[in-house]
């Protein structure tokens, strides 16, 4: 079969298309035809050595596809069931095999793209708004790049909870994909000092909680406008990663974490819970999935090219 394999890291250049061995399923696991593999930021990590992974590797965390064998000790998976997954690598792939615990139905209705797109990023938003700082209504929270796939979905999460969103976009068009998901304030960060400008209509230090997957250019900032004992999740590094922190530079008695949504499924019931919780709001008509950009799977040079140039919006889904 074909995959995209890493031989060494650097650039998008090292994302080559080559020919590696079928998968065959062990005992505990099942191969799936993949459908759709979701992009995100952790698979520019991996590609750059920022996070390690052993060498040769092929990358992406998360898809959606349909289950072609099964492992003699696999009960609850059969093939030709439509699965997804998050955390398994090895997704930009024509096919993967994966522990057959880490696979969740997708239900009838929803899209093989979608069910790729909202495993990492939707379940991120998901653990972020009612986990890592539960959002009340009248909470006042802060979502960075507003416009990405986390952020669009975040906006939509915390404004079903009744919280009031800040975000922050880059581009008048990011602003009205923002206020399209149901942010209250949407500020422009290229034009206006985008702290200056969320204390101006939040107040000093009117913010609850903070939920940062930019980083390095927006953390400090980030802090100087929230509440004591208010909140900053930082779970991403767009923008390179975050400077270390000095304790005193939470003293009024802030929470700083940094989450990993593989700390928010270590159990098959939690994940399953999770996943079908955003699989229940896609079909409700709760939660919009913006699919901005799909990309032909031996072309994924180029979305990471995109992602990393921030000319995208939604979610970028490489596609088989």
């Amino acid at each position: 079969m074909k995959a995209i394999q890493i031989n060494q890291t650097g650039g998008p250049e090292v994302l080559g298309w080559a020919e590696v061995a079928d998968p065959v399923a062990a005992s505990d696991e099942v191969v799936v035809d993949v459908s759709a593999a979701g992009l995100n930021f952790i698979d520019t990590y991996h590609r750059t050595g920022l996070y390690p992974m052993p060498l040769p590797f092929v990358p992406g965390l998360e898809g959606a596809g349909t289950v072609v064998e099964v492992g003699n000790d696999v009960a609850d998976v059969a093939v030709g069931d439509l699965v997804a997954w998050a955390g398994q690598s090895g997704t930009y792939a024509e096919r993967v095999a994966l522990r057959a615990d880490s696979v969740v139905p997708v239900p009838a209705g929803v899209d093989p793209e979608i069910a790729a797109a909202v495993m990492l990023q939707g379940m991120t938003a998901h653990y972020l708004v009612n986990d890592t700082f539960p959002l009340n209504s009248g909470d006042k929270c802060l979502i960075h790049a507003g416009a990405g796939g986390v952020g669009l979905l975040l906006i939509q999460m915390a404004k079903l909870k009744g919280a009031e969103v800040f975000s922050t976009v880059g581009t008048p068009e990011k602003a009205l994909l923002a206020e399209g998901a149901g942010a209250d304030h949407v500020v422009l960060y290229r034009d206006v000092d985008f702290a200056d400008e969320i204390e101006r209509v939040a107040g000093v230090r009117g913010l609850d909680v903070v939920y940062d997957g930019v980083g390095q250019s927006v953390f400090t900032k980030s802090l100087t406008l929230l509440r004591s004992r208010g909140m900053m999740a930082t779970f991403g590094n767009a923008s390179g990663p975050v400077d270390p922190v000095s304790p005193l530079d939470l003293a009024p008695s802030l929470f700083l974490t940094r989450p990993s949504l593989f700390h928010y499924i270590e159990t098959r019931s939690e994940l399953l819970r999770r996943s079908g919780e955003i699989f229940d709001q896609i079909a409700a008509g709760q939660l919009d999935v913006r699919i901005g950009a799909r990309v032909p799977m031996n072309e994924a040079a180029q979305a990471h090219r995109m992602l990393e140039g921030r000319e995208t919006t939604g979610k970028v889904v490489l596609v088989n």
